[in-house]
């Protein structure tokens, strides 16, 4: 680890005629905030909300120049307020990190110290950007279906947005609990990928949407993840079974859905909003013990493909373009 003046990071430029142009640029820690935590980073991953930054989405940043990355795994330079020590393998995910924040996809980042929790010593570095806030999100929408009672004896759980990285995380840590999953996805040809991960069916999402305008449909799935938003979310709450919820963390196909309410009064049918980004320190730090525990998944290497920080502008393109499959995490120093 070297205290270096310079470093590499995605950086993301408006020109003068509004267009927004990624390169990989050396930058120095003049261009980084003021923080009491400077981070060496050395893997990051990659995310919906990185590609909508990247694109000049302003609902995401506000002011160019600036350096995606919502997801960071580096170990410790200095911490003026004494909380880590140096050398100490630490992780960051979400707040406004890569937001207004220059993020992870750059090889040093500085950050108020309470962002940062102590990577779980089960865990490497890389294999927490594997999970990134993708997986975390996938962790905590698990888990909050659990304080509901959810339990694999109820039924399948139904999962949209199959190929991303929350969907895929999901379906793989659902199948690992012992769970039986239903995946939906706009993209049949990855059909048998999906069934690699656990689910057991794969169909197509728009068959979610089959029921229509009807008010309630029949009881098809016992709870359900949603990724996507919009008519989806409505239809799934149509068809979920008596007493049983749908997690939503997610807007791709619209942040708006219309229903009645019949679902929650005539079956108890419950909706549980999820926020990975947040959450309180406590909660972030016990979520991810369970990742790190019996969330853990075997063969972890293999949901996620490494690229380098020079490959970030095509891969973040592809998210924008839908064509991403699973998680992608970006070995930020090779």
């Amino acid at each position: 680890m070297s205290n270096q003046p310079t470093f590499n990071a995605l950086v993301v430029e408006e020109d003068t005629n509004g267009n927004f142009n990624k390169s990989i640029q050396e930058r120095s820690l003049t261009d980084l905030p003021e923080n009491d935590l400077l981070i060496e980073v050395h893997y990051s991953s990659l995310n919906y909300k990185d590609a909508m930054s990247a694109s000049g989405n302003k609902r995401i940043t506000k002011h160019y120049p600036h350096t995606p990355g919502i997801d960071a795994a580096g170990v410790v330079i200095s911490d003026k307020s004494g909380t880590f020590e140096e050398g100490q393998e630490v992780v960051v995910f979400g707040y406004d990190l890569g937001m207004d924040t220059a993020g992870g996809l750059g090889q040093i980042i500085s950050i108020p110290t309470d962002w940062a929790i102590k990577c779980p010593e089960s865990l490497t570095l890389k294999e927490a950007m594997i999970y990134g806030t993708g997986g975390l999100t996938a962790a905590l929408s698990i888990q909050k279906l659990e304080k509901m009672g959810a339990k694999p004896s109820d039924g399948p759980v139904a999962v949209t947005g199959a190929t991303g990285g929350v969907g895929s995380i999901s379906i793989a840590i659902l199948k690992h609990l012992g769970y039986e999953v239903i995946a939906f996805s706009g993209k049949p040809e990855q059909s048998e990928h999906l069934k690699a991960l656990g689910a057991s069916e794969v169909r197509h999402r728009d068959t979610i949407n089959d029921i229509g305008s009807k008010p309630i449909g029949r009881e098809l799935w016992a709870n359900a993840i949603d990724t996507i938003g919009g008519d989806y979310l409505a239809n799934l709450l149509k068809q979920t079974k008596a007493g049983g919820a749908v997690t939503s963390c997610g807007l791709a196909a619209s942040p708006e859905f219309s229903m009645t309410v019949m679902p929650f009064i005539t079956r108890a049918v419950s909706l549980l909003g999820i926020d990975s980004v947040y959450i309180p320190l406590e909660d972030k730090k016990a979520i991810w013990q369970r990742v790190a525990t019996d969330m853990k998944l075997p063969n972890l290497e293999s949901y996620g493909e490494e690229i380098t920080l020079a490959q970030t502008p095509e891969y973040l393109d592809r998210f924008i373009a839908s064509k991403t499959v699973g998680r992608y995490v970006v070995n930020v120093r090779g």
